[in-house]
Parts: structure tokens; sequence; C-alpha cells
């Protein structure tokens, strides 16, 4: 695979993909090098390691199962025990698969998590006729300590040409205004804040406390401190015509924010979202969404409370063109 760094890219037109990628874990736990501001993660406590990542294989076979039952094109590949990559189930945050077949590699905070990066998944995709033409690699930002974690940080608006961006030590502001100068997005930048013991901190990845549909938003507006910039955000996803569907803090603290919308069999489209999600919605919100959209769920309590990552962590969307 030959690694090419380009320069302009034109973002893609369609919002919602039936692909997705998914890493089926070997060795998953608490990573301590996220913990120091990923708020969400937790130690379970009279568990060993073996029956963590038992508990979270089995949590992610019952998940990918019932998105296939849908129609969704699933492809798993299986971590491996070298390197130690504990959030490997997590792909969306160092790889995105783009219409135009772009492949974008991201920068990553934590040092072990930069082992995620993997050659063969890229070989795997062109395997099952997924084209891939060139590779932008943003990677070497490491070295100055620069982040920018794929769509965990970034929620791409593709058919609006929007780049929602909340603030973090793992989302540079100044390498996302370059991201979407190369892919000709529009910057929508904030930041996103969650009370940890009595203090407000940022919250680590834009992806937990919103989410981006064909015609509706789901987003913690409570999050974004700041007034101008809640409106800002606000006022640009009504102004393309989407239905805002606010949740609490609360409700993100359960992961409701982490959701993606897919395609299944026929072009119908779903919310996918975990179980501890769906749960903590009410009828209206879960009303409110179903005039859009039909809900999939599936219980994700072990990855949630040692990985600080829900359903949406899980799945790397893939835009990829398919060989004629």
């Amino acid at each position: 695979m030959v690694v090419k760094l380009t320069n302009k890219r034109s973002n893609t037109m369609k919002q919602t993909t039936n692909s997705i990628l998914m890493i089926r874990p070997v060795a998953f736990r608490m990573n301590e090098q996220t913990a120091v501001n990923n708020y969400y993660q937790k130690v379970l406590d009279g568990l060993t390691p073996e029956t963590v990542n038992a508990k979270a294989q089995e949590e992610f076979d019952t998940f990918v199962n019932k998105l296939r039952m849908v129609g969704v094109d699933v492809t798993v590949v299986e971590d491996t025990l070298d390197p130690d990559t504990p959030d490997s189930i997590f792909p969306n945050n160092w790889i995105s698969f783009h219409e135009n077949g772009d492949v974008v590699l991201y920068p990553m905070f934590a040092v072990n998590r930069r082992a995620e990066r993997r050659e063969d998944v890229l070989d795997i995709l062109e395997d099952k006729g997924f084209v891939i033409n060139e590779i932008m690699d943003y990677t070497i930002a490491e070295e100055d300590n620069v982040f920018l974690e794929g769509t965990g940080s970034l929620l791409l608006d593709r058919e609006n040409g929007k780049a929602y961006c909340a603030l973090s030590p793992r989302a540079d502001e100044e390498l996302m205004i370059e991201f979407c100068e190369d892919f000709e997005f529009t910057p929508v930048i904030f930041e996103a804040f969650q009370t940890v013991n009595n203090e407000r901190k940022l919250i680590y990845h834009t992806n937990v406390m919103m989410c981006l549909g064909d015609t509706f938003a789901v987003i913690c507006a409570d999050c974004i401190d700041d007034k101008k910039e809640r409106k800002m955000v606000l006022d640009s996803l009504r102004g393309d015509d989407k239905e805002v569907i606010l949740i609490t803090e609360d409700q993100v603290n359960n992961f409701a924010g982490n959701m993606l919308e897919v395609k299944g069999a026929d072009d119908r489209r779903y919310l996918v979202m975990s179980s501890s999600a769906y749960n903590s919605l009410t009828k209206k919100q879960v009303a409110q969404l179903e005039e859009h959209i039909t809900i999939l769920h599936s219980s994700l309590d072990t990855i949630e409370a040692c990985g600080g990552g829900s359903a949406r962590c899980m799945m790397a969307e893939v835009f990829l063109p398919k060989a004629e």
C-alpha cells in the first residue's frame, strides 16, 4: 500500500452507509492511558481481565449479529494479542473511509492506541472489493503532541459539507481546520463540558454528546457552556433542516449521544445505540426519533464501563467505492 499525502479533497455527499468495519477484541480492558481524560471509564471490581474480555467479546458478537440480521454489511477484523491494544474495539478514532476512495489516518492521544493502526485492515477491505485510491496521513502530528481522533472528534455532515468538533486534548483546533481545508468541510468548532467531581471538564470526544442523522440531530446542548457557541451549533443544525432532539447530561452519561445512523437491507435506516442509551431516553424522545428512523439497540455494559465508549465508537463507517 503506497502512502501519499495530498492536498485537496472534496467532501462526499452520502451521509449514511450500509458498510461498517468493526474490530473484535482479544485483550479488552480499561485503558489506563486514556482514563486521564475519558471520565466515563470505570474499574469493574471483582472481575479478572479474562472475564472482562470474555464479556466484551460476548457483547461484541451479539451486537454484530443484530446488525447483520437487519442487513448491515459488517466487516469484522480480529484483533491480535501483540501489540497490546486494549481499545482496539473503537476503530473510528484512528481511521475513516471516504466516498472518493480516500482513507484518513489520525493522530492518537494515547501512545498504546497508536498501535491500533494496521495496514492489513486496508488489505481486508480491498479483498472485499472496496477501492482505496489514496491515504491521507495526519499521524506525524503526534510528534508535536497534536491530536485529532477521527470521527470521535469529528462529526461529519457530509451532505451539507460541515464538520462539527468539540475541542479537547484529543481534538486540536488547527489540525481540525487543516482537515476541513483538505476535505472541503466548513468547520463548526465549540467546547463541550461534563461535570466531574463538581468541576466542568472538557468532553473527550464530540460523538459522546452529539449524533448526526440524515434528517435529525441528537445533541446535549447543556454540555456547551458558552451560550453563543450553543446558539451557533443549534442554528447550524436547524439551518440544514434537521430536527434537533435534545438530551440531558445524565443521558450523555448513559451514552445516549453515542449513536450512529446506518443503512440495512433495502436501504432501511437504523439508529444504532446501546441498550443503556435506549433505556435512558424518554418516551417522547423515542417517539421523536421513530418519526425519522428505526431504533436498534444492544447491551454493551462491559464495553461502556471499561472502555468509556459505546456503539458509535465501535463502528467505522466504510464509504469507499466498490470495484466495478
